[in-house]
């Protein structure tokens, strides 16, 4: 049976035979999951932060790769141009050491790897169970266009998106109140 009469019987290829873009998924995976694990163990908090600039990149390739370039313009813009900006000002902000810093580690390590780990696979199995029939069809409609994802978007995700805008906020104008050095008062109060 030719691979053409496969396709329109409905089966699809299985995981033996992957095409080019699912390679090139795989392989932005891996290293979109080494540099989220190097962000959440390296001790320099300006490292951790310039790291998580990579995992949200390779996650943004990866919505590129799916043919959701709306979805990726998205995430390059908010996640890695303003949220990991958001923190690096909190950093400097905040006077957080800029070096080593071995008061950030509580000693709780083996309770968050395990937490982690059961976290990680309650999540691969949840995906794994809600797809496990589904595929991705990357030569039919266009799902993350901009029409598709704007519906979505302001139809179902506006509260969160604008309640996560009022915390990020707050966020800010608290690492700048708590950078503040006291000025001397002379005796008097300041109002």
């Amino acid at each position: 049976m030719s691979l053409a009469a496969t396709l329109a019987a409905g089966s699809h290829p299985g995981f033996l035979s992957p095409s080019g873009v699912e390679i090139a998924f795989l392989l932005v995976g891996i290293a979109t999951f080494g540099a989220a694990l190097v962000t959440v163990t390296t001790k320099q908090l300006v490292h951790a932060a310039l790291w998580l600039v990579v995992a949200l990149g390779g996650i943004a390739v990866e919505y590129l790769l799916l043919t959701a370039e709306f979805i990726a313009w998205v995430q390059v813009l908010i996640y890695v141009g303003s949220v990991v900006v958001l923190l690096l000002f909190g950093l400097m902000l905040t006077k957080a050491p800029i070096g080593r810093s071995p008061d950030a580690d509580s000693g709780n390590r083996w309770a968050a790897l395990a937490v982690a780990l059961a976290a990680a696979a309650a999540l691969v199995w949840v995906v794994v169970d809600a797809f496990r029939t589904t595929w991705i069809d990357l030569d039919g409609p266009v799902q993350g266009s901009t029409k598709v994802s704007g519906e979505i978007l302001f139809r179902h995700w506006v509260l969160p998106f604008e309640a996560l805008s009022v915390l990020l906020l707050a966020a800010l104008v608290g690492a700048i109140v708590l950078s503040r050095k006291d000025a001397p008062t002379d005796g008097k109060e300041q109002r």
